[in-house]
């Protein structure tokens, strides 16, 4: 298949883009660099320092003998995305040129409107380059488990079938995003469900939880090819945090009471979940939801985790509760459904010990890299 990455220079665009060649299929990808700059802008830089996307691309078919196509640019610039669309006649798009951080999306008025215009008007002109020159190509969209919030009932895959005064209807599941950038995943799902509605377009929207890990089998033992690791707190996901905190002997960042609890799901499970999406492409005017996760833990139960995971490696791993700078739910009802993915194949990666304690190795061997700075939150949701 003929696959093109939006935001394919990024923590799981990368990836995503050795696995699906390694799979066979024709793979470009296309990223405007926004997570490197920001980590400069922010001093929020990742743990490893990774080739530039061209460089990974020449370094994997030196390595694989296959080749990724890189085109440099903005996906929110409709000429540049056109170009991209003529050149590589996608079959199929996974679309990650989102700006993905809840943080940076709270952190003042410049940073809103950026993960507004950004995610939203990225979704828009892919529509259109969809409709405009491949009506029968597939997305592949990443949302966000984060769309649904904490409600206090069983949360379904996309969709909720109500009864009300003697009639049924079904309705996209409610939404209530915690933050701006989950508000914009959360617009931009309605927007595709219009168009798949309008324009018959097909898409699969990824609800994802929290990815947690750093190598997959691509990357294997050259880690030139591993992924934009994240670990501050604005771009690092909780485990990844917690992981690199224990090798630097700093307490874990409990945000609050530590209760919240979502889905989370491992990095190889991310990249499998894509393809199975790709090779079972939604309907003709569908718009498919996918619940994307694996496991459930609260922040408390990943931070025990990660406590005794350490002890396996001489760590002395400490828990610290610090006041939580999100406006959240921090203890609340947390069921959602995960069928769809596991029904197409998925055989899920579990959070088990020898995995933390894998990430843990990987990390200590960085451990000089680690910046302090940037562990503490500095961003809070109220002003």
């Amino acid at each position: 298949m003929r696959v093109l990455i939006l935001g394919g220079d990024g923590y799981l665009g990368w990836p995503t883009a050795m696995y699906l060649s390694r799979q066979g299929h024709q793979v470009a990808v296309a990223d405007n660099y926004f997570r490197r700059r920001a980590g400069m802008e922010l001093n929020c830089e990742p743990l490893l320092a990774v080739p530039n996307l061209h460089q990974r691309a020449q370094l994997w078919k030196e390595i694989s003998g296959r080749q990724i196509e890189v085109f440099i640019g903005d996906v929110t610039n409709y000429e540049f995305l056109a170009k991209v669309f003529r050149e590589t006649g996608p079959e199929g798009v996974v679309h990650y040129a989102e700006q993905p951080s809840a943080p940076y999306s709270m952190m003042g008025r410049e940073a809103a409107l950026f993960t507004l215009t950004n995610n939203l008007v990225s979704t828009f002109n892919l529509i259109h380059a969809v409709a405009e020159f491949a009506p029968d190509c597939h997305i592949v969209k990443l949302g966000t488990m984060g769309v649904y919030g904490t409600p206090n009932i069983d949360i379904e895959e996309g969709y909720l079938e109500v009864e009300h005064k003697g009639r049924k209807h079904k309705f996209l599941y409610p939404k209530t995003p915690g933050s701006l950038y989950h508000l914009t995943k959360s617009q931009d799902g309605d927007m595709l469900y219009f168009y798949c509605r309008t324009w018959d377009i097909r898409v699969t929207d990824l609800n994802q939880g929290p990815v947690y890990g750093i190598v997959t089998e691509e990357s294997g033992t050259d880690d030139r090819l591993a992924s934009i690791f994240n670990y501050d707190d604005i771009f690092g996901t909780v485990l990844n945090r917690f992981v690199v905190q224990a090798v630097a002997g700093h307490p874990l960042t409990v945000y609050g009471e530590g209760g919240q609890t979502r889905g989370y799901l491992n990095i190889k499970d991310t990249l499998a979940c894509v393809e199975l999406a790709l090779l079972h492409p939604a309907s003709t005017g569908e718009y498919r939801v996918f619940n994307q996760f694996v496991e459930t833990f609260s922040v408390n139960e990943l931070a025990d985790r990660v406590v005794v995971a350490g002890q396996e490696l001489g760590l002395q791993v400490k828990i610290n509760k610090i006041p939580n700078p999100r406006r959240e739910a921090e203890e609340h009802y947390y069921n959602p459904a995960h069928s769809g993915l596991l029904s197409l194949g998925l055989t899920p990666h579990y959070l088990t010990a020898e995995v933390l304690t894998g990430m843990l190795a990987f990390v200590r061997r960085y451990r000089e890299r680690i910046c302090p700075d940037y562990i503490l939150p500095r961003v809070k949701w109220q002003q």
